[in-house]
């Protein structure tokens, strides 16, 4: 009776909606959307189709469960700690918002469907939870940053779109290369031609060609966040 009911414990929790999230994301990460279905599911997690539709009732919601985590996931990124941290000490905003930057970032990095899957909720189901979930999290530190109530919204939104925009972009250049050429090849081949362009059209684009061989991209992206980090600090000053 006990080795009965142990296996019937360990075939409920294998079969949980958070089990079967787990196993969506693994094949997403694996074969993209396409390879997404619930036959390849139903054999990952040896069950059968029944129990998969139990507790989800479509791909689309499945999608959706798996954008859910993958992002809630991100957003709990603390700031890294410097070593002249004190430990405990608070984290200013501005550090938070950067922490919750690159935890978005090395997702999308790290699973590469979750840049369309964002676009996807962003422009058609921004009633939706992904959406409000990261507008929420960078907005309470642009509130905590002291940026006047009325300029909540489009600071919020611009940093949205930046860190959004410059991670999808990351991430489909990262894999843009084809014909068997990895990142510094692809670099190196697209720099050259930068260089190659008339020199009477390109001047500022072939004088900066040799800056893309080797960059790093997380860098780059940072940076990005801190001009934008920057600008809200001049043209939103605090309330007095």
């Amino acid at each position: 009776m006990a080795t009965r009911t142990r296996r019937s414990q360990r075939r409920t929790e294998a079969l949980s909606r958070e089990r079967i999230v787990e196993a969506a994301v693994e094949l997403l990460d694996a074969a993209g959307e396409g390879g997404l279905t619930f036959r390849a599911l139903t054999e990952r997690l040896a069950t059968g189709p029944g129990a998969i539709y139990w507790h989800v009732e479509n791909k689309d919601e499945l999608l959706g469960a798996a954008t859910e985590t993958v992002v809630a996931a991100a957003l709990a990124v603390e700031p890294a700690r410097t070593p002249d941290s004190p430990t405990g000490a608070p984290d200013s905003p501005r550090d938070e918002i950067r922490a919750v930057a690159l935890g978005l970032f090395e997702a999308i990095d790290e699973h590469p469907w979750l840049a369309t899957q964002l676009a996807t909720h962003l422009s058609r189901r921004p009633w939706g939870s992904v959406a409000p979930r990261i507008f929420e999290s960078l907005g309470r530190r642009v509130r905590a940053l002291g940026v006047p109530e009325g300029s909540w919204f489009v600071v919020t939104s611009a940093l949205m779109h930046y860190i959004l925009g410059a991670a999808g972009q990351n991430a489909t250049n990262a894999r843009a290369g084809g014909g068997g050429l990895d990142r510094d090849e692809f670099l190196d081949a697209t720099a050259t031609a930068w260089e190659e362009l008339d020199p009477g059209d390109y001047a500022f684009t072939r004088a900066v060609a040799y800056q893309m061989r080797g960059h790093d991209d997380r860098e780059q992206f940072l940076a990005g966040i801190d001009l934008v980090l920057t600008g809200i600090a001049a043209t939103h000053p605090p309330d007095a």
